[in-house]
């Protein structure tokens, strides 16, 4: 069996689990951003120009649910549960998902626009993303403290805008007359909506109420924190 007859099988079996189990479609779009590499890339994958190499069947496997030694070798069971020798010895990590751009606060403003054309090369840098999500997800860096103690300075947020905005989400939120979008938490109260930080000790208002002068470009579903 070629690359291009593993990758294929890979992809199409991956689709219908995902499909069975009510789970968002899988993309190639997914798969080249996961490799950090191009669209041009994906198209040579799966027409039997260029193959992978181990590298890059590891980044890529966990999203076609595979052992990356056999999309890279055929001679090798194509999961783990095959009985394969090559399992680990240690407990799973989490299933990731893909890659978002890590984006700047003011493209997260204007983001709902921007996603259709954003080009590989607009985001700052493509970051793997542990949980699932839209297609439309992306990165922040959180800069200052008034999410503390939760979300610190320099942590990295996953925004995904197609998850629901619902009462104590952590949302990013784009006010009419600001340049770039701003971090709180949601809160819903008798009809209206309020941003609140989470940091206890913040200096600035408590809440702030919303209603036609903002817009939800998305909410937070995980974090990750840097040494």
């Amino acid at each position: 069996m070629t690359f291009q007859e593993r990758i294929t099988l890979a992809f199409k079996n991956e689709q219908a689990r995902r499909a069975a189990n009510g789970d968002q479609r899988l993309t190639k779009t997914e798969l080249w951003k996961a490799a950090g590499a191009t669209s041009a890339a994906a198209t040579h994958w799966f027409n039997g120009s260029n193959g992978m190499d181990l590298d890059t069947c590891v980044r890529v496997a966990p999203l076609l649910s595979v052992n990356p030694y056999w999309l890279f070798d055929e001679s090798r069971p194509m999961s783990f549960s095959e009985g394969s020798m090559d399992a680990p010895n240690t407990t799973a990590g989490p299933d990731l998902r893909g890659r978002v751009p890590l984006i700047s606060w003011v493209q997260a403003g204007h983001w709902n626009e921007a996603v259709n054309n954003f080009q590989e090369g607009d985001a700052d840098e493509w970051l793997t993303c542990p949980k699932s999500h839209s297609n439309s997800t992306f990165a922040l860096r959180v800069r200052g403290v008034s999410m503390e103690p939760k979300y610190r300075d320099g942590a990295i947020i996953y925004v995904d805008p197609e998850k629901s905005a619902d009462h104590l989400s952590n949302v990013v939120v784009q006010l009419d007359d600001e340049a770039e979008a701003t971090f709180k938490q949601l809160v819903i109260e008798g009809g209206k909506r309020f941003l609140r930080p989470l940091n206890p000790d913040w200096p600035g208002p408590k809440l702030i109420e919303i209603n036609g002068n903002a817009t939800i470009r998305g909410v937070v579903i995980g974090q990750f924190i840097e040494d």
